[in-house]
């Protein structure tokens, strides 16, 4: 996890900000504090999202005072939800940014207990009765009480339980007290803004690259079938990108694919109990470049952010400046045009199994080297190439920006420093939003197969990161694990299961934000093994302090993590590896993928059981794409790019630390993260397309 070189493009990361939120007053006059475990009386009040003008959860008052006023929604009814955290008040917003970065300098102080060691929360006096004085809650010591990544929309708040437990209505009593972790203490581990004007598509075709032989297969087995329909449903969703996520064969036929097997679906198992992968081995994996999108024009020395890009059964969609665009995925044609009033700032990796994904943007094209602020959300239908509609949500007299967006089932979730805010994805319908009455805020979600909040708690100099499972549609707390208070950011790298990366007080030293993984469990929130991962042996990243998704080289499947080592010198050549970790024990399983001379292997998504990796080349090669057996670890080439000079050249500048990269179907696409005005006579493209034939 090295940083990047001098001339490397820039890191897909807005610039380093001090800690989230104001000084916050004590943990426990949150509200949501347990997860309620008793089943709820007759009267109790649905638990999806609270009517306009509903109180939030909680035992009535004889005689409740008049609310504190929350944040208002703009174009959406309802009122205010009762999940989220209070907003920040602007001017201790900018205080706060100041003192972090004079905290910043100062060492960061060790707790002394164990890790590992969730709070119990305490029980709660049965409906109508006086709530009790609050109990002192241990902290949890150096590591983290069950965390995970991946995100996931949540109201509630609470612990996690020690099983999943029906939730209780408006005024029950919360959860029994959970177990502790009993994991004893660890080891000695120790940009966005800006103005352009997008320009139009063309095609460049090149040389066609001279044919590469076919790779073997796979085997499997069916010892772990339980699990095999899950593992194949969140393999459509894990890896660096949102992706085309249906095989498309040729006409349904059914044909050889990277499991060494037939058929165009995924499911199903083998003889290592691994799920099948959808992608095809083509008869030629050979690839010529298909088209290449050019770079939009942008003022002298600015840059742009054009964060976004999908594939559809149709369209390979990637957004430009001030817009979203569908083009061909074979011809690069304009298909269809979204336009925008100012550029995007930020963009789900996640689509909805009908294709419908969010952004968020800025409300105009903003002068140089500024911005307008990112308080504009909207969802984007994928297929038909519209917008289903914008919001925006208020914190006083002004409209929240937000740092982050992703999609779990039909749910569209929003991240700050503010707080965090949902909608109904068909329909804009507002699901929750910050309150001034919460005593925490969630900074940012990780979505997908479950929906992960990482919500942050207590003072701005000494928070406490609380890693939920939520409900999409309610935001109801299922399980939550706290983490150690020295841990200011945590990237969510897979929401089922449940994986979290985070920088334990600082040691990776590499600007990486991961010296550790931590599996959690998603049903109870309790840590399952905490992983090591030195930053000068293993080259994933998560730029977790806006964006909480934003992990890439890694990836996971079959219960296990992928991981890229770092870069190593076999005789005067560079090559990688990727390794696996067991996610229930922790430790290698002692599978092994090499680069080969001169390739860096850098892992994308899960394709069913196996992993889909991208191999950047030498200067005198082409790239690869390559499908590595879930359980022999064979690889298998499924697209090699021609070796012609411009096409190297184009793909040399589509580094994978900072480029959007997509495969599927024998068609891989790179693209820029950023639009730059031209700069040393060279020539940059928004984005670049290969293709086999076969």
């Amino acid at each position: 996890m090295t940083q990047p070189p001098p001339s490397s493009p820039p890191p897909n990361q807005p610039p380093q900000q001090g800690a989230f939120g104001p000084p916050e007053p004590p943990q426990d006059a949150a509200p949501r504090d347990a997860v309620p475990q008793a089943p709820a009386p007759q009267d109790a009040v649905p638990q999806g999202p609270a009517p306009e003008g509903a109180p939030p959860f909680g035992p009535p008052a004889a005689a409740p005072p008049a609310p504190p006023e929350g944040p208002q929604l703009s174009q959406s009814p309802g009122g205010p939800m009762p999940h989220q955290a209070p907003v920040a008040d602007q001017l201790r917003k900018n205080a706060q940014s100041a003192q972090s970065a004079q905290s910043a300098q100062a060492p960061q102080p060790q707790p002394q207990s164990g890790y590992g060691q969730p709070t119990p929360p305490q029980p709660q006096p049965g409906y109508g009765y006086p709530a009790t004085a609050p109990q002192p809650q241990p902290q949890p010591g150096y590591g983290y009480p069950a965390a995970a990544p991946q995100p996931q929309p949540q109201p509630g708040y609470g612990y996690p339980a020690a099983a999943p437990q029906p939730q209780p209505g408006y005024g029950y009593p919360g959860a029994a007290p959970q177990q502790p972790s009993p994991y004893g203490a660890p080891g000695p581990y120790g940009q966005q803004p800006g103005y352009g004007y997008p320009g139009q598509p063309m095609t460049v075709p090149l040389q066609p690259p001279a044919p590469a032989a076919p790779a073997g297969g796979r085997r499997m087995n069916a010892s772990m079938v339980i699990i095999v329909a899950a593992v194949a449903a969140i393999a459509l969703i894990i890896g660096g990108g949102v992706w085309y996520a249906k095989s498309s064969g040729s006409g349904g036929q059914d044909g050889p694919t990277a499991s060494g097997g037939t058929g165009g679906g995924t499911g199903g198992d083998d003889k290592d109990g691994v799920a099948k992968g959808s992608e095809k081995v083509p008869s030629d994996p050979g690839a010529k470049a298909l088209f290449q999108l050019p770079m939009p024009t942008v003022a002298k020395d600015d840059s742009v952010a054009v964060d976004g890009s999908w594939l559809t059964d149709r369209a390979y969609v990637k957004s430009g400046v001030a817009e979203i665009v569908g083009y061909d995925r074979d011809k690069g044609t304009k298909l269809w045009t979204v336009k925008l009033p100012g550029p995007v700032c930020a963009a789900s990796r996640r689509t909805d199994d009908d294709g419908r994904t969010a952004i968020v943007f800025q409300p105009k094209m903003p002068p140089k080297d500024s911005t307008a602020g990112c308080t504009q959300v909207a969802a984007i239908d994928l297929n038909a190439g519209r917008q289903l509609w914008t919001k925006t949500v208020n914190s006083g007299d002004a409209l929240i920006d937000f740092d982050n967006v992703t999609v779990s089932a039909n749910t569209v979730a929003v991240g700050s420093t503010d707080g965090g805010a949902a909608f109904d994805i068909a329909s804009g319908k507002v699901l929750w939003a910050p309150k001034t009455s919460d005593t925490c805020y969630d900074a940012g979600y990780g979505g997908g197969a479950k929906l992960v909040a990482v919500r942050k708690c207590g003072a701005y100099d000494a928070p406490q990161l609380h890693i939920q499972t939520i409900d999409p549609a309610s935001g109801r707390v299922l399980s939550e694990y706290k983490m150690a208070t020295d841990i200011e950011y945590a990237g969510v790298v897979s929401t089922d299961p449940l994986v979290v990366a985070a920088d334990v007080g600082d040691s990776a030293g590499d600007g990486s934000g991961i010296s550790d993984f931590f599996s959690i469990d998603n049903k109870t929130g309790a840590l399952r093994t905490r992983i090591s991962a030195p930053g000068d042996e293993y080259a994933a990243e998560c730029d977790s302090i806006d964006t909480p998704e934003a992990c890439t080289g890694l990836t996971v499947g079959n219960d296990r993590l992928y991981v890229a080592t770092e870069q190593r010198d076999d005789n005067g050549a560079r090559s990688n590896s990727i390794v696996a970790f067991d996610l229930a024990t922790g430790k290698q399983t002692g599978q092994r993928a090499d680069s080969g001379t001169d390739y860096t292997l850098f892992p994308l998504r899960m394709d069913g059981g196996n992993v889909i990796a991208y191999k950047e080349p030498p200067y005198d090669k082409g790239g690869q794409v390559v499908s590595i057996d879930g359980g022999s670890f064979k690889e298998t080439t499924l697209l090699e790019n021609t070796d012609s000079e411009d096409a190297r050249d184009m793909e040399s500048a589509m580094s994978p630390e900072y480029s959007e990269i997509l495969y599927s179907d024998g068609r891989l696409y790179l693209a820029d993260t950023y639009a730059d005005a031209d700069t040393g006579g060279d020539k940059g493209y928004l984005a670049i397309a290969f293709g086999t034939s076969g």
